[in-house]
C-alpha cells in the first residue's frame, strides 16, 4: 500500500510532467517539442491505465482494503474477476512485464527523445542567431577600437595612468588566455564583455573536443588515450585495477550481428558504471576489453569487490532487454602488490587469463 501511495503521489501531487508542459507552452517556439511531449503524456496516461488495472488485480488478490481512491473506480472484467488470487497476481505480473507494456514504455521514450531533439534544434538555431549577433557586435567593436585608437593618438597627452591601466592589464590577460576584468570606461567594458563572451565559448568548445578525444564514442567510457592519461597520475598504493574481457564476444557478433555486439558493449559499460563508484574510472582499451581503476580503494575489503562482481554477473545474465546473456573473465590486482604501472597491467592480464583458463565467467585475484 505504501508503494501505491507513493506511485499516486508522483502521478498527481508533484505533477512534474504537467508543470513541464506548462513551462514549454509559454514559448510558442516550442510547438513541435510540445506536441511530442504531449504525445508522450497521452501514452503515459494509457500506460497508467494499464498499471491501474494491474494494481486493482493485486488489491483483489491480496484483499487490501486501504488503497488510493484513484483505484476504487477501476473495475475488473468479468473474466478477470473470476480468477483465483494466484491467477490474479499472475495476470497483474503479466500486464506489467509483457511485450505490450514495454512497447508502450518504448513509445513514451521515443516521444520524449523526439521532444528533446526538437528542443536541441531550437537551441542550435538560437545559438546560430546569437553567433550572428556576436559577429555584428564584433564588427562594431572593431570600429569602436579603431575610433578609440585614433582618439587616443590625438589625445594621448591627456591620458593618465589610471585610464591606460585597465587596457594594459587586459593585454596581459589575453596573453595568459584569461577573461578580461569588465572595469574602466563604458567603451572598454563593452569590449571586455564581447571578448569574454568569445573567450567563454572558445573554452567550452575546447572542453568538448577534449572530452571526445579521451572518451569512447560508443560506450562513453574512457578510451585508450583517456586510459593512458589516467595512468600517468595513478597512485599505485591507493588503487585496484580490474582487467575485464567479454567472454565469447566474437561468437556474439557472428551469431547475433555487430549491432547486437555494440549493444552488449554498451550494456557492459552501463552495468560497470552502475555498480562501481562515481570516482572509479571505466576504460575501454580494446574491442571487448575493459579496465576499471578503483581509485582510493587500497584498503577496500576483498569481499566488497567480490560482491560487486557477483552483482555485475547477475545484471549481465538478464535477457529481458533482448540481448544474449553476457559473461566476463576478470583479473584483479591491488596496486600495493606491484612496483610499477606496467607491472600492474601485466599482472592483471595474467590474472584475467587465469580466469579464462578456469572456464571463463569468473574472476581471479593476483
Amino acid at each position: 500500500v505504501r508503494f501505491l501511495n507513493e506511485y499516486f503521489e508522483e502521478a498527481f501531487d508533484t505533477s512534474r510532467r504537467e508543470a513541464a508542459l506548462d513551462r514549454m507552452n509559454i514559448d510558442k517556439k516550442n510547438v513541435a517539442a510540445l506536441e511530442q511531449l504531449q504525445q508522450a503524456m497521452d501514452n503515459s496516461v494509457k500506460l497508467m491505465d494499464r498499471e491501474y488495472y494491474a494494481m486493482r488485480l493485486v488489491i483483489e488478490a491480496k484483499g487490501y482494503t486501504d488503497y488510493p481512491a484513484q483505484l476504487k473506480d477501476v473495475r475488473l472484467s468479468d473474466e478477470d474477476a473470476l480468477l483465483s488470487p494466484d491467477e490474479k497476481m499472475q495476470r497483474a505480473t503479466e500486464m506489467v512485464l509483457d511485450d505490450e507494456y514495454y512497447r508502450q514504455k518504448d513509445l513514451i521514450r521515443f516521444n520524449m527523445q523526439e521532444s528533446i531533439d526538437e528542443v536541441d534544434k531550437l537551441m542550435q538555431n538560437m545559438a546560430s542567431a546569437e553567433l550572428s549577433a556576436l559577429k555584428r557586435e564584433t564588427v562594431i567593436v572593431r570600429f569602436v577600437i579603431l575610433i578609440l585608437t585614433l582618439f587616443i593618438l590625438f589625445t594621448v597627452w591627456l591620458a593618465s595612468y589610471l585610464e591606460l591601466s585597465p587596457m594594459l592589464k587586459a593585454v596581459e590577460m589575453i596573453k595568459d588566455d584569461r577573461p578580461i576584468p569588465e572595469v574602466g570606461v563604458s567603451e572598454f567594458r563593452y569590449l571586455a564583455q564581447a571578448y569574454n563572451r568569445m573567450h567563454a565559448k572558445t573554452r567550452s568548445s575546447l572542453e568538448h573536443l577534449n572530452y571526445k578525444a579521451s572518451h569512447d564514442e560508443l560506450t562513453g567510457a574512457y578510451n585508450r588515450a583517456g586510459y593512458d592519461a589516467l595512468m600517468t597520475d595513478l597512485n599505485l598504493q591507493d588503487t585496484y585495477m580490474l582487467l575485464i574481457d567479454v567472454d565469447n564476444f566474437k561468437s556474439i557478433n557472428d551469431n547475433h550481428g555487430h549491432d547486437t555486439g555494440d549493444k552488449v558493449l554498451v550494456k557492459v559499460v552501463n552495468t560497470l558504471n552502475m555498480i562501481f563508484r562515481d570516482n572509479d574510472c571505466i576504460c575501454r582499451i580494446g574491442g571487448d576489453e575493459f579496465v576499471v581503476l578503483m581509485i582510493k580503494s587500497a584498503d577496500m575489503p576483498r569481499r566488497l569487490i567480490e560482491s560487486k562482481i557477483e552483482l555485475i554477473k547477475e545484471k549481465l545474465e538478464e535477457t529481458k532487454d533482448g540481448l544474449p546473456p553476457i559473461s566476463l573473465s576478470i583479473g584483479i590486482v591491488n596496486g600495493k602488490e606491484v612496483t610499477d604501472k606496467s607491472t600492474l597491467f601485466e599482472k592483471c592480464d595474467e590474472a584475467m587469463y587465469q580466469s579464462k583458463r578456469q572456464g571463463k565467467n569468473t574472476y581471479t585475484f593476483y
